[in-house]
């Protein structure tokens, strides 16, 4: 009886560390390049750790009490972990979304039971991200100004403020992460989207050694909206932190806490998804493409020879078969 779990709360974190063997022999790398592979969540991404942490933070504050709706906005992850969550403890949930996501998401978050409205269906929110060219945390604080500040007996996870998403990243990833490698663990690899995933992971890592290096991806300027293509192929979820104004930058991102930043353009992470899916039979999503990517590179530099490079895949490829991302070019 005692391996009888009684929540799906029961069954997040502890995901395994999978060495890309097959894919390191085909690139000739000679660092080894270890993924952890976060699909292996009960909801199949890293953010169902970010979404139970700030739910359960939430009802010891008093902020969330039974018949409140939890309302979130989201690229998708996050707003799933939270609906199945809010299924699992009896609350409502909405979800604003971006456009730009696949259909896998909204159908996941609406099998839960949960809303979900386009933000560009919000005309204050729509205004914002036509003047801001998509910036998400502009869209995010109109939606709270506009529209959720005027409600009651809501709770606003608002993952791009909340503490507890760093937090339950070092509580949690980074010692997972330290514990399976023994502490031989001598680069860390992942994407920034929220920054919760590097900066609570980083954060633990340097304090058991502080030369781990630690490498924070965003996207190439190829991959972000410009004059000539205003709605560019994207890498899902992952967001520019260096290079634009701070007001973009969100609270959960520790700027002080990487040593290098890796800028991967969408078609480079298509591919290392493409291949990973073929060389080491796991499907992951664009985001977990584009660490892939960042990883091979720091593994073909002469100085990392024989080292330790940890990847975060943050979720499934199960979630993008409608997209081209499994779409050969």
């Amino acid at each position: 009886m005692a391996e009888i779990h009684q929540s799906i709360t029961e069954l997040i974190g502890k995901t395994p560390l999978l060495a890309l063997n097959n894919y390191g022999k085909k690139h000739g790398l000679e660092a080894r390049i270890i993924a952890k592979l976060e699909y292996f969540n009960p909801n199949q991404s890293v953010k169902d750790r970010i979404a139970y942490a700030m739910i359960e933070d939430a009802e010891k504050r008093g902020l969330l009490k039974p018949g409140f709706t939890i309302v979130e906005t989201t690229s998708g992850n996050t707003g799933i972990g939270l609906a199945a969550i809010a299924a699992a403890k009896g609350y409502a949930f909405r979800v604003y979304v971006q456009d730009n996501v696949s259909e896998e998401r909204f159908k996941n978050i609406r099998a839960f039971g949960g809303e979900t409205i386009r933000l560009s269906q919000v005309p204050e929110v729509k205004q914002v991200l036509d003047e801001t060219g998509g910036d998400f945390v502009a869209a995010i604080k109109a939606l709270e100004k506009h529209v959720l500040s005027k409600e009651e007996n809501i709770f606003f996870v608002n993952q791009i403020e909340n503490p507890s998403n760093p937090a339950i990243h070092e509580r949690t990833t980074g010692p997972e992460i330290w514990e399976a490698t023994d502490g031989t663990v001598d680069i860390l690899v992942a994407c920034v989207g929220t920054g919760g995933t590097v900066s609570g992971a980083g954060k633990y890592l340097k304090s058991k050694n502080k030369k781990i290096k630690i490498v924070a991806i965003q996207p190439g300027p190829g991959s972000l909206p410009n004059e000539t293509d205003p709605l560019p192929p994207d890498i899902t979820g992952v967001h520019p932190f260096e290079g634009v104004p701070v007001e973009r930058i969100p609270l959960t991102m520790d700027l002080s806490i990487y040593d290098e930043k890796i800028e991967v353009e969408t078609n480079q992470a298509y591919e290392a998804a493409r291949e990973a899916a073929k060389t080491e039979g796991i499907l992951v999503g664009t985001s977990s493409g584009a660490a892939i990517y960042a990883a091979g590179q720091i593994a073909k530099r002469p100085e990392n020879k024989g080292k330790n490079i940890v990847v975060v895949l943050a979720d499934t490829g199960l979630r993008y078969l409608s997209t081209k991302l499994f779409e050969e070019a």
